[in-house]
């Protein structure tokens, strides 16, 4: 049980929200003057279940060795470059974004790092990492005398 802190949610919302103002009015490609440009943050989905962790993340575009997945202690990294599909031509639009992406998360849970998996389907890709037995939940049954 944790206490709930309202300053901390408050700055999650700001943080957010700077994020999305950030990625919705500066172009990603264009480093600003003095800094480096920064990896690109795919959209990531994750949720639970009693047996493991599931992580959904839609990279489109690539071959399944064009991501790089790794587990250290319980930080998970994936790690990848998406392709600019067309070099040499002058775009009318251009909103899809390209280039090296990043993003690492901080496990809550223990997990079976040897038993993971993962596979793309349809420009997604599914890592599926096995909660640990330790904090696995266990049914004991209740025996009457």
């Amino acid at each position: 049980m944790s206490m709930w802190e309202p300053m901390g949610d408050l700055v999650s919302l700001r943080d957010a929200m700077s994020r999305l103002m950030e990625e919705s009015m500066v172009p990603r490609r264009i480093a600003r003057a003095g800094q480096q440009e920064r990896a690109l943050r795919i959209p990531l989905d994750a949720y639970a279940t009693d047996e493991e962790l599931v992580i959904l993340a839609t990279v489109p575009g690539l071959d399944p060795d064009d991501v790089e997945i790794t587990l250290e202690g319980d930080t998970l990294t994936i790690k990848g470059e998406l392709k600019s599909p067309l070099e040499n031509v002058d775009y009318l639009i251009r909103e899809r974004a390209f280039g090296p992406f990043s993003r690492t998360l901080q496990l809550n849970v223990p997990v079976e790092a040897e038993q993971a998996e993962a596979h793309f389907e349809n420009g997604v890709l599914t890592l599926v990492l096995p909660k640990a037995q330790a904090v696995r939940p266990r049914v004991i049954k209740v025996q009457s005398k």
